[in-house]
This record gives C-alpha cells, sequence and structure tokens, in this order.
C-alpha cells in the first residue's frame, strides 16, 4: 500500500489496534479459567484473525506473521487436536505483549519488524507440529527478555524524535529559545515491577508540567493514558528552570527506574530542517520515594457527542477526544459561576428586590444544569482502575504458587476522573497485600477446611454523594496476637495497651507507617509501605479508609470517595468571627445541646443522643480562635463520623449559617501540609472561609 493511503488509514489503525489487544486480554484471561469453553476460544479465534487481517492491509508482515501463528495455535484447539494449557495461555499472553510492543513501535514512527519475534513464532510452531508434547513452560517464561525488546528501550536515539517534529513544534522550539528558555529531552524508564504504568506517566507528565511547557510526548499523551508503551516514554519540555529540576522531581516519583535528561538545540541554519539536538546528556537513577500525583493538564477523555464523522472507510463511535485540561478549565469556570450566583442571591436578599427573583430562579436552574453536565463530563468508570486488576492477579498468583478468583462487581460506578487517576496505586497496593498476606496457599487453604482456590472480591458502589470501593478476601485476615508483638517489639504501644486492645483496635496498627508483620522482605510486599500509604493518600483525596479482619475469616478493605473534588456541598459554621465550611460527605446531624446536658468522663465533655454516648470537642480550641467561648444556655454542635471505625464527634461551634454549594479552592504549596484545612472556598459575599477536614481534626 502507498505511503499516502497508510498515512490516512493510520490512526484508525492504532485506535482499532489498541481496543483488540485490550479484548484479547480480557479474552485470555477467561480462556485461562474455563479452558474448555469454545465460544471464549472461538472469540480469540475471531479478534486474532481480524486483527491478522488489519495488519496485513496496512502492510505490517511481522504482525501479520506472529498473529497467523496465534491462529494455528488456536485452531488445533478449536478442532479438538490441542488441549489448551495454562503454559499455552502464557506464550499467548506474551504474543500480546510482543504485538502490543510492535503498535507501540508504529505509533513512535517505528515499524513493526523493530521487536523480534522468530523465537516466540518458533515456540508456537513447535506446539502447533507436535500438540501432544506438553508445552515446557520455562521456555515459554523466557520469552519477556528475548522475544520482546528490553522493556525501557525505546528504538532510535534522541536524534530520531527530534527529527519527526513538526514545523510547528519546531517554531515552539525556536519561540521558546527566543523567549530565554531551554528546551530539554526526559526519557522516563519505569520499574520492570510497575503494575499500572498509565498512572505513573500521569504523575511524570505532571511534575514536569508544573516546571515548563511540554511541547511534545512520545509516545502521544492519549497513548500513555492507555499503557500502550513499554516502560520508556519522552518528554519535550520548554523551561527557564535548570535541567536538574526535572531530573530530581521525576526521581521523586515512586517505581521510576532511571531518567535521562538532554538540551535540545536546533541550530539556525538547520531548525527548518530536521537538525538532531546537541548538548550533553546526564542520567540519574532512582532514590527517592513517592510524592503526591495530580491530575495531567494533558490527559484526555472520551465524552459523548451529537457529531459522528467517517474517516475514509472508518465508521467511528460517537465520540470525540478532548484534553483534560480544557475540561480543568471549563470545571473552574463553572466554579465561578457558582460563587457569582451566590454573591447575586445574597445581593437580592439584603436588596429584597422581587423582580430579581424569577430571572434568578432561572439562573439558578440553568447554572445548575451546566454544573451537573460538566460534572458528568469528568465522570469515568471505575473499570479503567478496575480492567487492569485481573491480569495483575493472575500473573502474581501464578508467581506465588496459589489459586486466586479475582470478582469484580460494579465496574461501571462513575468517578471524576482526578480521583480515578489517584486511586490506581493504592488499589494495586491493597491488592498485592490480599495476595500475599491474605489468601493462604492451597494447601494452607484444605488444611483450614477452605476451597483450594481463594476468592478476592472488588466491588463499587455509590452510597449518597460518594462511591464506596472494597477489597475482600476469604483469606487468613489478620493475626492480632502477631501484630501486637510486632508493634511491643518496634515501641509502638505499651504493655499495658496491648491487654485491653480489642481486636478492632490491633487491627488498625497495621496502617501505623513503616508497620509490616512480614518476617522478610519480597517482591511483592513486607516492605512496611503499602497500607499506610493508601490511608494517607486517600484522606488526601478528602475520602476515608477502613479495614476490618478477623483472623482465619478474612479481610475487608472499605475506601469512601468523593463524587468529585471540584464542588461539593457544605456546611457554613461560625466560629468567633470566622465562616468555616465542613463538607456534607462528613456531617451526620446538627444537635443544639443544653448546657445542662454537657457531662465529663475523664475531663472530656459528652451527651447523649438518643441512648448512645457522643464525646464533644471544642472547635474554637482546636482551631485557636482568639479570645472565650462565650457562656450560653445551648450549644451548636454538628456531628460527624470520621475515622477507620466511622466512630461519631460532635464538634461545638457558635452558630449554623447554612447549607451552600462551595468551590474548593487549594491553598497552595505553602499550606498545603497544614492539619486540619482542606482548602478554601469564596462565600457568596466576597469573603474567603477555610474548609474544615473533619477527619485530621
Amino acid at each position: 500500500m502507498a505511503d499516502m493511503d497508510m498515512n490516512q488509514y493510520m490512526g484508525a489503525f492504532l485506535d482499532e489496534a489498541g481496543d483488540n489487544l485490550a479484548h484479547l486480554n480480557e479474552l485470555l484471561l477467561s480462556a485461562e479459567q474455563n479452558q474448555s469453553d469454545m465460544d471464549i476460544i472461538n472469540e480469540i479465534f475471531r479478534v486474532a484473525h481480524t486483527f491478522k487481517g488489519m495488519s496485513a492491509t496496512m502492510g505490517f508482515q511481522t504482525m501479520a506473521t506472529l498473529t497467523h501463528s496465534m491462529e494455528d495455535l488456536l485452531g488445533l484447539v478449536r478442532s479438538g487436536t490441542l488441549r489448551l494449557t495454562s503454559d499455552d495461555v502464557d506464550v499467548l499472553f506474551k504474543c500480546l505483549d510482543t504485538l502490543t510492543a510492535m503498535v507501540d513501535s508504529i505509533r513512535r514512527g517505528g515499524a513493526d519488524q523493530d521487536v523480534p519475534s522468530d523465537e516466540l513464532i518458533g515456540i508456537l510452531h513447535a506446539r502447533r507440529d507436535n500438540p501432544n508434547e506438553e508445552p515446557v513452560s520455562e521456555k515459554a517464561l523466557s520469552i519477556a527478555g528475548d522475544g520482546v525488546p528490553a522493556t525501557g528501550q525505546v528504538p532510535g536515539d534522541a536524534g530520531d524524535y527530534i527529527a519527526n517534529l513538526t514545523d510547528q513544534e519546531r517554531d515552539w522550539i525556536t519561540s521558546a529559545n527566543d523567549a530565554g528558555m531551554q528546551v530539554y529531552e526526559l526519557k522516563v524508564t519505569l520499574d520492570e515491577s510497575c503494575m499500572l504504568r498509565a498512572a505513573r506517566a500521569f504523575m511524570v507528565v505532571t511534575a514536569v508540567g508544573d516546571n515548563g511547557d511540554i511541547i511534545k510526548s512520545e509516545p502521544s499523551v492519549e497513548d500513555l493514558e492507555k499503557e500502550a508503551f513499554e516502560r520508556t516514554f519522552v518528554l519535550y519540555v520548554a523551561s527557564s528552570n535548570p535541567i536538574e529540576t526535572f531530573t530530581e522531581q521525576i526521581l521523586k516519583i515512586g517505581e521510576v527506574a532511571e531518567v535521562t535528561a538532554a538540551e535540545i538545540n536546533l541550530p539556525e541554519e538547520t531548525a527548518q530542517a530536521g537538525a538532531s539536538p546537541a548538548g550533553a546528556s546526564q542520567t540519574q537513577e532512582k532514590g527517592a520515594a513517592e510524592a503526591g500525583p495530580k491530575a495531567p493538564k494533558e490527559a484526555t477523555k472520551q465524552m459523548q457527542t451529537a457529531d459522528h464523522k467517517q474517516q475514509g472507510h472508518q465508521v467511528g463511535s460517537r465520540t470525540v477526544r478532548v484534553d483534560i485540561g480544557r475540561l480543568d478549565k471549563l470545571m473552574n469556570l463553572v466554579g465561578e459561576l457558582v460563587i457569582g450566583r451566590a454573591r447575586i442571591e445574597r445581593l437580592v436578599q439584603e436588596s429584597r428586590l422581587k423582580a430579581f427573583q424569577e430571572p434568578l430562579s432561572q439562573l439558578g436552574r440553568i447554572s445548575g444544569d451546566i454544573q451537573e453536565l460538566v460534572t458528568k463530563l469528568r465522570m469515568v468508570p471505575v473499570s479503567m482502575v478496575f480492567d487492569r486488576l485481573p491480569r495483575l492477579v493472575r500473573d502474581l498468583s501464578r508467581q506465588m504458587g496459589k489459586d486466586i478468583q479475582l470478582m469484580v462487581e460494579g465496574a461501571e460506578t462513575e468517578l471524576d476522573r482526578t480521583v480515578i487517576d489517584e486511586i490506581g496505586d493504592p488499589m494495586v497496593h491493597i491488592l498485592r497485600n490480599s495476595l500475599d498476606h491474605g489468601i493462604e496457599s492451597p494447601d494452607e487453604r484444605e488444611r483450614a477446611g477452605k476451597p483450594r482456590q481463594g476468592t478476592i472480591t472488588v466491588a463499587a458502589y455509590q452510597e449518597g454523594n460518594g462511591v464506596i470501593i472494597e477489597v475482600r478476601d476469604d483469606g487468613a485476615g489478620v493475626d492480632t496476637e502477631k501484630v501486637k508483638r510486632k508493634a511491643l517489639e518496634r515501641d509502638l504501644i505499651t504493655h499495658e495497651q496491648a491487654a485491653v486492645m480489642t481486636e478492632n483496635e490491633a487491627v488498625q496498627l497495621v496502617m501505623l507507617p513503616g508497620f509490616s508483620t512480614n518476617d522478610s522482605i519480597t517482591e511483592i510486599s513486607g516492605r512496611g509501605v503499602g497500607t499506610d500509604a493508601v490511608k494517607n493518600k486517600v484522606e488526601s483525596l478528602g475520602g476515608q479508609f477502613m479495614m476490618y479482619s478477623k483472623f482465619g475469616g478474612g479481610t475487608r478493605v472499605v475506601i469512601r470517595l468523593p463524587l468529585t473534588l471540584a464542588i461539593v456541598l457544605a456546611l457554613l459554621i461560625k466560629v468567633g468571627d470566622e465562616t468555616y465550611a465542613v463538607s456534607l460527605e462528613n456531617v451526620e446531624e446538627t444537635l443544639l445541646v443544653h448546657k445542662k446536658d454537657i457531662k465529663y468522663v475523664h475531663g472530656t465533655p459528652v451527651t447523649t443522643v438518643r441512648g448512645e454516648i457522643l464525646p464533644l470537642s471544642d472547635l474554637s480550641a482546636i482551631i485557636g480562635t482568639p479570645g472565650e467561648r462565650p457562656d450560653v444556655d445551648e450549644n451548636p454542635v454538628v456531628v460527624v463520623r470520621v475515622g477507620r471505625d466511622r466512630s461519631r464527634v460532635g464538634f461545638m461551634v457558635d452558630a449554623f449559617v447554612g447549607q451552600q454549594e462551595i468551590v474548593i479552592k487549594p491553598l497552595g504549596k505553602l499550606l498545603l501540609k497544614v492539619k486540619g484545612i482542606a482548602g478554601a472556598t469564596i462565600l457568596g459575599d466576597g469573603n474567603v472561609a477555610l474548609i474544615l477536614d473533619a477527619a485530621s481534626l
């Protein structure tokens, strides 16, 4: 096919190839669990056949040859000549990884033959020609290093990437140089053990974008989002910051193995002709731990649209890709609209102009609809995270010699894209703990009277204005006596505390920083990181993390997350002369407690509400409001549920102001770590109110 034709259909081919490879991954996981299900085998054969036809049509013969060899193996299974084994599935997974690498190479301007596949094709042919012989698992497992280019390697050198820059991108580089900025090439390589490459890539994109202007990404940001890359990707950034700023920031991100940075210079005489970059490069090895990620500005999202265009003969879906940065800006504008509406409402109330009430009510409905629509545009299903978990469970359970079934429920539940980007790593940590600490080996489970196959259930569902994500396993549970012994060894608790500690209280000890019950470090866990990192991440998102376990009966982890991080419904309260906001997600009820109903237990004020003891805290004393609380007969109290066990606490305040939709504004880097404060908002009167973090208070 002529180059013109290939270029015309290349975008459609790459998009469809990505969808087919993702579908093959799901089907192979199903085939391994149901090796005699011919419907699944037939579907795998159909998808592989479609992929082969697409590849051959585009002129990618190496890719087509590998897929044809897969068809040969699958054809024998369909005819009953060959019985599919787990080792066969291993080989097919290696084929899938190799095809993904080929597509990735094509996206970067390379070719499918850049990715070695001869040895893999040889193994497929040997299995085809000798169907009665058992496959050699060691040979299959060795393919990862031989059949696919060493993970992290990107074909070509820096000059190849600069040679592929468009005229527009070259103009940007020239403009950046004219403005006194330098352009850097940042080649980032992730750890081999990194399970969520897309999440780590976005953390890197965010860190780089915070310190400069990203000109180009190889592969594209869309491909980074789809994990359509191996371990290495390249960013080109223009900045007035020194090159060390970027290497230091990137190396602070977890699971980054290496960063290579080089200055990019385009000599005037060759700037328009594809000059190679000049400048010494520097390489730094990974040396620091995690930093909190943000939603990258250049990430993309699919949203519904009524427009429909056909490219060539491709029948496209009714979607359009939109830069998430634009949606962020739109959400900020909606936030300003909410603030402006609140100010107008306040002015109308104060002036008592009845003529404004009807148009103001109409404005409120319209702005409310816009807000709801923009919020929905940013919502994506949690399947973006959940779909990656079956392969993780499959690979790790085989590595550990365990038989584990993963059940997924509620994958269609939606969350804000920002929350989705942040929750991927915590989910991997929780799942790894269930795999390593929770589920026992088949022999141990049999001795305990359990089925040899363990079960991990990941479920998501909406509850009120939030989403609950649960991870349950039927494993060994937490050995609370062992936990207490470890805590005593590390002087985290006293012997007196250990003696009176309940089982649930002992379970919560595993969330202390650096705590681990593993006696040795493994590749899966036991490094003293995990549960506390998950808890901190969830709470940084305005959520709550809870853990329940019964020794011998399994463990249940519950994560409660807000639907969105941008606009929330809040209760406004007065403490002293200041107005504060508390998210209604945490507020259970409000009370007026009479002075005579307040008692003291060990110096702590409490009251009784419907037969239950409610501890009270003076919010004025916690915040440090100047002056003394006035002596009143009735105290306004805000009752919140906080902490791992959702315990109730009543905060005594000076007055209730009312409910209001608020736009959460970050406080900036200097005030980011202030305990008890989650952000700020602008009220209807134009004043700023701090948003209280009930959990940390």
